[in-house]
């Protein structure tokens, strides 16, 4: 019985030495480590489905090319002189509406109870999110290399170089990344995902088509240019046609920063709120 009992001791020593942690605690991880951590998630998640980048590769190709052949020859008597204008406008108009892809996947995320692990990690509260937001980036870049190339295909000459193309792409990431938190927060109000996309379509469908993505606002009745005038949209095509073509106005690129921060302003805490309410 004691020799029993002596080698209950010694094994029970043996796993408290095991266990025992052989130096300091390893740092708490950092905010930006923790989302770049979820970033990598999503990335991995379109490996493994690749299928998700049909939205970032068939829908820019789709679009483009529609759009060129359908109205050039009508509103610019050409397709290669309405490329020059179309071009900008339908990569703002290809990258802003997957942004809804965002609330999407994150709703079912939720659904699966995913996010419920998620916040039971003593990481930073709103890593998962940011990470999944950062991990869209990638898409959003690969569908605006997509439609630039078809353009320089199809003719398109940005007087601006290589510096005005970068800028833009660089302008249009900032400006999806703070708009995709608007979907981020229909994805904790919806309670699936095909009313995510539903209202995300009954947004985006407006503010992307009653624009000066197409057609040049001076055509339109007066009461639909008030609504393009202040449209955000359209600011960010007049700002990314200004810095492709080299003329960029400071006053625009001020609008597109102000909307930026308003989108994470506003719309972050919300979301955060209402993640935060779902524990």
């Amino acid at each position: 019985m004691t020799s029993t009992t002596d080698r209950t001791a010694d094994t029970a020593a043996a796993v408290a030495d095991v266990l025992k942690m052989p130096g300091p605690r390893p740092a708490r991880p950092t905010a930006l480590s923790t989302s770049l951590s979820f970033g990598w998630r999503a990335l991995l998640k379109i490996k493994h489905v690749p299928e998700q980048l049909f939205d970032v590769t068939m829908f820019p190709i789709m679009f483009t090319l529609m759009f060129t052949y359908l109205f050039g020859g009508a509103l610019a008597g050409s397709t290669s002189a309405y490329v020059q204008f179309l071009l900008p406008g339908i990569l703002v108009q290809t990258v802003v509406m997957i942004t809804m892809y965002t609330g999407l996947t994150l709703n079912k995320d939720i659904e699966k109870g995913v996010f419920d692990r998620f916040r039971s990690l003593p990481i930073w509260r709103p890593s998962p999110l940011v990470g999944a937001l950062l991990g869209d980036v990638v898409r959003y870049t690969i569908a605006s290399i997509i439609v630039l190339i078809l353009g320089l295909v199809l003719g398109f000459r940005p007087d601006g170089g290589l510096v005005g193309v970068v800028a833009s792409i660089g302008l249009l990431l900032l400006f999806s990344f703070s708009l995709s938190w608007i979907w981020t927060m229909f994805a904790m109000l919806m309670r699936t995902e095909q009313a995510v996309m539903g209202v995300s379509m009954f947004i985006l469908f407006p503010l992307t088509f009653a624009s000066n993505i197409f057609v040049d606002p001076a055509t339109m009745p007066g009461w639909l240019q008030a609504f393009v005038g202040v449209n955000p949209i359209s600011k960010l095509v007049t700002s990314i046609r200004g810095l492709m073509a080299g003329t960029v106005e400071m006053a625009d690129l001020a609008v597109v920063f102000g909307w930026c921060a308003g989108f994470i302003v506003i719309f972050g805490p919300l979301t955060m709120r209402l993640y935060n309410r779902k524990s």
